[in-house]
């Protein structure tokens, strides 16, 4: 179990201190602890000497809650999901809120509070505020993580666009773990939003005007963020509508060249059928000509029949090449199909979701903006 603390006095941060420090005459203290399922008696020891409730502070680091508040008069117990720094992957962030102390607890490191933390060191102006508004900060920047990596996904909708039109072969993987991580954005991302409604509305003595304003503002860039979850998934489906008319219209493209070599060769096979029957008194069959003039008159039907389906539109002027690269084309992808499917899923299962996360990587280490002190 690592643990850190922050005293805050007079609106400027002080030294880091131990975490049992008493509380100053004037000012607070933020608490952050790093904590799994086999710490938890430590922690039980730590809350009850902190004054909050032992049986939540067990809750938090057995359970996997989703964004949450509980009012417990003293105290208030608000549950945030931030996103990891390597992967699209959420975590849960447990914030205890009292009238002079923070106390946050997460069971991995947290670049959400790395940063917030780091930033209240540097800059002084961020430590004015009593508790409430340095979770609202927190709030701020666990929240804006998450808008940086939905305009990721709006860029990468652009490129899935693309690949979609001309049915590319790895298209279907792609997409799947693309749908996978914004499915994992929309389960925290939504009942965050709410949790945030709840604490902008709070009549609670813990949050302060100042910090109902905060959440308020933390709230908007919530709400953005669910709705770029919801258009993200909407033009994912369109996306994925338009490969499936790309794929479409190869497979039917597919089809009219395997049915043109069909009427063709159903004619010949039928001239071909007919003498070879086992018949001596057929025409031809003793003139030392006559394979000629069966197989001329083949060549004709032959042409006959191409020119029938080019007058119709059905296939253009195209060398014979071109037209057993478009069958070959067609029999292996309906030959790779099964393969790739598989493929797609035992790569997905098997290794961590990374679609965006470097590209994001940077843009997620991204320092608290002056906007979230106005």
């Amino acid at each position: 179990m690592l643990i850190r603390a922050l005293q805050f006095v007079s609106g400027e941060c002080a030294d880091e201190v131990a975490p049992t420090h008493g509380l100053p005459q004037s000012g607070w203290m933020w608490i952050d602890i790093t904590a799994g399922p086999d710490d938890i008696d430590d922690l039980a020891d730590l809350a009850e000497q902190l004054g909050l409730d032992t049986l939540a502070v067990r809750d938090t680091v057995e359970d996997i809650d989703l964004p949450k508040v509980d009012d417990f008069g003293t105290f208030m117990l608000v549950v945030l999901h931030a996103l990891s720094e390597d992967r699209i992957e959420t975590y849960e962030l447990d914030c205890f809120l009292s009238e002079r102390r923070l106390v946050t607890i997460h069971e991995q490191r947290s670049p959400s509070v790395d940063v917030l933390w780091d930033g209240v060191l540097s800059r002084p102006e961020l430590a004015s505020g009593g508790p409430d508004e340095a979770l609202a900060r927190l709030a701020d920047v666990a929240t804006r993580r998450l808008v940086c990596v939905l305009d990721v996904f709006e860029d990468r909708n652009d490129e899935l666009i693309e690949r979609a039109l001309t049915a590319d072969a790895d298209f279907l993987m792609e997409i799947t773990a693309v749908r996978a991580d914004l499915a994992e954005l929309r389960r925290a991302v939504h009942p965050q939003r709410e949790a945030l409604d709840i604490l902008r509305h709070s009549i609670s003595s813990l949050i302060s005007d100042g910090g109902r304003r905060r959440f308020s503002d933390v709230f908007d860039t919530a709400s953005r963020a669910a709705q770029g979850v919801d258009g993200a998934r909407t033009a994912l489906a369109e996306t994925l509508d338009a490969y499936r008319g790309a794929e479409a219209r190869q497979a039917t493209e597919v089809t009219k060249v395997l049915t043109v070599y069909a009427a063709i060769m159903l004619p010949l096979s039928l001239v071909a059928g007919f003498f070879g029957m086992n018949f001596v008194d057929l025409p031809l069959l003793a003139s030392p000509t006559g394979w000629l003039i069966v197989t001329g008159f083949m060549a004709f039907i032959a042409f006959l029949s191409l020119g029938v389906f080019v007058s119709l539109g059905w296939t253009r002027r195209t060398s014979g090449r071109s037209a057993g690269a478009i069958l070959g084309r067609g029999l292996v992808e309906a030959a790779r199909t099964p393969a790739q499917l598989v493929g797609a899923v035992f790569e997905i299962s098997t290794m961590p979701m990374r679609s965006v996360a470097g590209s994001v990587t940077g843009a997620l280490r991204t320092k608290p903006t002056e906007s979230s002190d106005e």
